[in-house]
This record gives C-alpha cells, sequence and structure tokens, in this order.
C-alpha cells in the first residue's frame, strides 16, 4: 500500500475555509446540474472527508465512497450515522484496482490531478456507471504548479478544458456541460475549477 500523504492532515483538513468553501460551491453546481433520487446509488471517487458526498447523500439512497486515504476513510466513517443514505467505505487505488459494481453516477471533487492517466480512469468510470447514468467531476483549470505546495501525488497541474473533456468523450461519454464552479484563494494567488457533467453512452 502505498504511503498516506494525508495522514497528516486528515484531522484539520476541514478547518480550511478555503476549501470548504470550494467544495461546498461544486456541490451546489453538481446539485443543479443532475436530478438525484432516493433510489440512486452514487459513487465519490477520491471522497476524502466527505465534504462534497454529505452534500449529495441526502438526495440518494446509497454512496459508495472510494479513497486511497486511511486516515480520510477514517474522518469520514465517523460522519456515516447522519448522512442520511446507506455508506460503503472502500479503501483502494482506483488507479490500480477496480470495483465489481455498477452505480448510477459518479461524483469526484478535486482528485483527477492526482490521477496519473485520465483517460484509463474514464475508462473504468465507463465500466462503472449504467446505461444513461452520469458522471460529475470537478477539477482545476490548468495552472502554473503553484496551488500545491506539498507533495500530494500531483500529477496535472489542474487541465485544459476542452482536453479534459475529450478525454471523457473517447471513454464513451458524451458531455452535458463544462461550467465554471468555482474558485480556491490561496496566498499566493487565485485557482479556478470547472466542472464537467457527461451521460455514459451505450447499452452495455
Amino acid at each position: 500500500m502505498s504511503t498516506d500523504r494525508f495522514a497528516h492532515k486528515a484531522g484539520s483538513y476541514e478547518q480550511n475555509k478555503s476549501r470548504v468553501d470550494n467544495v461546498a460551491n461544486i456541490a451546489d453546481c453538481v446539485l443543479g446540474a443532475i436530478e438525484f433520487d432516493r433510489t440512486m446509488h452514487v459513487m465519490d471517487f477520491g471522497s476524502g472527508t466527505g465534504l462534497l458526498l454529505e452534500k449529495i447523500a441526502p438526495r440518494v439512497g446509497k454512496i459508495t465512497a472510494v479513497d486511497i486515504s486511511k486516515s480520510m476513510n477514517r474522518q469520514l466513517d465517523a460522519k456515516r450515522n447522519r448522512l442520511g443514505c446507506a455508506l460503503d467505505i472502500l479503501e483502494i487505488d482506483l488507479e490500480e484496482s477496480s470495483v465489481p459494481i455498477r452505480v448510477d453516477g459518479i461524483v469526484s471533487s478535486m482528485t483527477m490531478h492526482h490521477v496519473r492517466d485520465i483517460g484509463a480512469m474514464f475508462a473504468k468510470f465507463r465500466s462503472m456507471v449504467r446505461a444513461g447514468g452520469f458522471i460529475a467531476i470537478a477539477d482545476l483549470d490548468s495552472e502554473d504548479g503553484t496551488f500545491h505546495a506539498e507533495d500530494t501525488g500531483v500529477f496535472h497541474h489542474g487541465f485544459d478544458r476542452e482536453t479534459f473533456a475529450k478525454a471523457a468523450t473517447d471513454a464513451g461519454f458524451s458531455v452535458s456541460r463544462l461550467i465554471s464552479a468555482s474558485v480556491v484563494h490561496k496566498p499566493q494567488g487565485n485557482y479556478s475549477v470547472f466542472l464537467l457533467t457527461a451521460i455514459r453512452l451505450g447499452a452495455k
């Protein structure tokens, strides 16, 4: 198992107002773009302490949270009884492992820049989302590399939106929206965040 790069910050993760505000903005955009209902089973990729999924939880039946960090998963597990939906927590590296489940949709916030091969990850998403299901993926616009002040396994300094969208369409999704979702304010600068929503094509 790889090193838990978030072990030292999990306990104080939600004390960062800029981070909490950013995910709240992303959640508002996701809730405005996707029509959730209580029959849905949704996966949160890179769920962390659950900042995004706790906004979605009251509107769905079940969430499967996927995160590689034991310390982050521990923080999320402490919220289990107040989420308002069933919760499974999977402590896996989705780049290296597969999850034999089929979900109605996948949400993700600020995780894809930690993924080495986004095309392969979008293909994996497609294999897990039912036909007609959705993805709602938020991440950084291209930045100069100053967003991260420490090593948390960063492979991309944000993304060009059109290149990101093409990776999704190449994997078998039809992009519905590609919109600005938030701005992260840090001492070293302001960093814009986009949200891509797309529908899974194909019958199988």
